[in-house]
């Protein structure tokens, strides 16, 4: 067998975190070598996720993981608050990191990307590992072209920290690209109630519903005389995002830069 790529995990002990362990756990290319969480307990990571025990043992401290197991790739499923920073330790220790986590401003992708760059080594952010995900915003990208008047409707659980998401984010942003930008809807529109028409992207509008019992879907809308195009993903496990973070994890090891998109390493 080849060498296989090494891992951490930062966030292990979270819901996206544990399912990286197992899929790291079940590729034989892959070789798990540390498992980071802020809330650490003694605990072997591969018990975490009701598997045998690996000898990795679940840590709390990002830096000193990095430095004893010395991995190819972090990857992070943490929080905007944390994964910046989670980032930098990692490039600093020539670590490529694939980040799940949304939040970052443009200045800190380009900050993160001239640190990569100065490495020599690759890095990735995605919005989303899915590549249904995926495929709806490139989808939609084309249909702005031909349908320029659009909505976003996201939905997620009602303890997701964020909104807008950054998979509705990154859809818009793409849609922006091909959509000559003009506000739409009546020009002396009023909003009898603050935030009823969503949040202000560029001319179009982005709407979040945070629910319980909802896991992730996004629809995107386009309107045009007589008809509507509708353009919708709907994902119902985390198990779902795993063939993206896996092909992420390999691909990265031939990168050089900070990638904003798991649509620039699918083939």
């Amino acid at each position: 067998m080849t060498d296989r790529i090494t891992v951490a995990v930062a966030g292990a002990t979270g819901r996206m975190g544990r399912e990286v362990v197992r899929m790291v756990l079940e590729d034989d290319s892959l070789k798990l070598v540390a498992a980071v969480a802020r809330t650490a307990r003694d605990q072997d990571a591969g018990s975490l996720v009701g598997k045998q025990d690996t000898g990795v043992r679940i840590s709390g401290d990002l830096a000193a993981a990095l430095d004893a197991a010395k991995p190819d790739v972090l990857v992070d499923f943490t929080t905007p608050q944390s994964a910046m920073a989670n980032a930098v330790t990692a490039i600093e220790r020539g670590v490529r990191p694939v980040i799940g986590t949304t939040g970052f401003t443009p200045e800190q992708i380009a900050e993160l990307d001239k640190l990569c760059r100065a490495k020599g080594i690759g890095g990735l952010i995605a919005p989303n590992f899915s590549v249904g995900a995926i495929l709806m915003m490139k989808f939609a990208a084309m249909a702005a072209r031909y349908f320029p008047h659009v909505e976003i409707i996201e939905y997620h659980g009602d303890q997701k920290l964020d909104a807008p998401s950054g998979t509705s984010i990154k859809t818009a942003e793409g849609i922006a690209k091909v959509r000559k930008e003009f506000r739409q809807g009546h020009p002396n529109e009023e909003e009898v109630i603050e935030g009823a028409r969503g949040g202000y992207y560029n001319g179009f509008r982005i709407h979040s519903v945070r629910l319980p019992g909802i896991f992730a879907q996004q629809e995107v809308i386009f309107g045009a005389f007589g008809q509507t195009l509708k353009i919708r993903h709907d994902s119902y496990d985390r198990a779902g995002y795993m063939p993206g973070v896996n092909t992420a994890i390999k691909k990265i090891m031939s990168v050089t830069g900070m990638i904003y998109g798991f649509e620039h390493l699918m083939d």
